[in-house]
């Protein structure tokens, strides 16, 4: 028997629609509209150097993909991390069981592996138990995998392939740490930002593979923009401490003073980062369930230092003041949310150049397949050349909930 989802919420029309991927792109090409007439303040926009953008996205990805099969860019891609095929020990550990629930299992998975991926720093590090030892994304994703494998996100012994409520609330810093294996010597940044995150959701939700039940709630097929809306509005009160309009917490919403007098909802940018990449990552399980999802390309690329770090590092974003590149600054700093703009703006025009040079519709390689070809491997690999450790070429002081 399936665990009913909670009711939707009213919410105002603004709220509503700085909750769209509609909002997300006006607002942000509105920004680089401004950077190309060299408005900006923090960053000179250098459209010339897109070209060598492109050139590297292709490069990275008919390495990758040599047929150009590529998969959607989401947190599947990282469990199987150095060729693994930890999904299959998933499936294994699932067989017999109904499809229904076995999209739930996946979706409760997804949603907190995704929850605590939000940014490692660059000293933590995850060892897989007779495997490999692993860092940044791919370590999270491991290292949530084996924790969900373990039964630590379950209040059931006897069910441990599952998150809910009661295990997530009780969770303890001490054990996420241990699963986590953080240690002085293996520190990990926003540990207590990421335990906040699995509280709330314990919160919000009986547990987070709920969601399969609100979307067939609604018919055998749904939108990406509208799944998208179905995450933040559900897990809309877990992040912490952000921007409030009419009573609601918008989450990973900014102003930016370009767009008009910082208290006032016209100078909000919405990025969602983190809600995006979950959105991505549930397309899969909800797919081998049956249902369909519409529209991928109405999401739109994601705003974190890889994609946003490929730009800087490959001219095409300048910063204005060499600051920006020295010190670790907060999300909420101007500079970091006219840099994640530009850079959701730009892998749009990036995406529609990639497709142009390999003769792909918007259809045939959306741009959450441009990401995973893509931007996201190039931007690693860019940084990786440029600096020791590959650390990014601008730096966010991260509280586990952004990034």
């Amino acid at each position: 028997m399936s665990e009913r989802p909670l009711a939707r919420t009213d919410v105002s029309p603004a709220v509503a629609w700085l909750r769209t991927p509609a909002a997300i792109r006006e607002r942000c090409h509105q920004l680089l509209e401004l950077g190309l007439a060299g408005k900006l303040t923090h960053f000179r926009v250098e459209p010339s150097r897109l070209s060598a953008v492109v050139d590297t996205v292709l490069a990275v990805t008919r390495e990758a993909y040599p047929t150009l099969d590529i998969p959607l860019h989401s947190r599947w891609r990282h469990f199987d991390a150095g060729g693994v095929k930890r999904v299959e020990e998933l499936e294994a550990r699932l067989k017999g069981v109904s499809p229904e629930e076995r999209a739930r299992a996946k979706l409760d998975l997804a949603v907190v592996s995704v929850l605590l991926d939000a940014g490692s720093g660059p000293k933590w590090r995850y060892r897989e138990q007779g495997g490999g030892t692993w860092a940044r994304s791919e370590g999270l994703a491991v290292a949530s995998f084996r924790m969900f494998m373990d039964g630590v996100f379950s209040s059931d012994p006897d069910r441990p392939l599952r998150a809910d409520s009661e295990a997530l609330s009780r969770l303890s810093l001490d054990a996420l740490a241990q699963g986590l294996q953080v240690t002085g010597a293996n520190p990990l940044d926003g540990l207590e930002g990421r335990l906040h995150l699995m509280h709330g959701l314990g919160r919000v939700l009986p547990r987070p593979g709920t969601l399969f039940d609100l979307v067939v709630a609604q018919g055998r097929s749904v939108r990406a923009s509208e799944l998208l809306g179905h995450v933040l509005e559900q897990l809309g009160p877990i992040w912490p401490g952000r921007v409030m309009v009419d009573a609601v917490n918008l989450g990973d919403v900014w102003p930016h003073s370009a767009l008009g007098p910082v208290e006032g909802v016209d100078a909000l940018v919405p990025f969602h980062k983190l809600s995006q990449w979950l959105t991505y990552s549930l397309v899969e399980p909800l797919e081998e369930a049956g249902l369909r999802v519409l529209e991928l390309d109405g999401l739109t690329g994601l705003p974190e230092y890889r994609n946003g770090g490929l730009f800087v590092d490959l001219g095409v974003l300048v910063p204005r003041d060499a600051r920006l590149t020295r010190e670790a600054l907060h999300p909420s700093e101007e500079p970091i949310v006219e840099w994640r703009a530009l850079t959701v703006a730009l892998l749009d025009r990036v995406a529609a150049l990639v497709r142009g040079r390999l003769g792909m519709s918007a259809e045939e390689l959306p741009l959450g397949k441009v990401l995973q070809g893509g931007t996201w491997t190039a931007g690693r690999k860019v940084a990786a050349e440029a600096r020791p450790g590959g650390v990014p070429p601008i730096r966010v002081d991260s509280d586990g909930t952004v990034f």
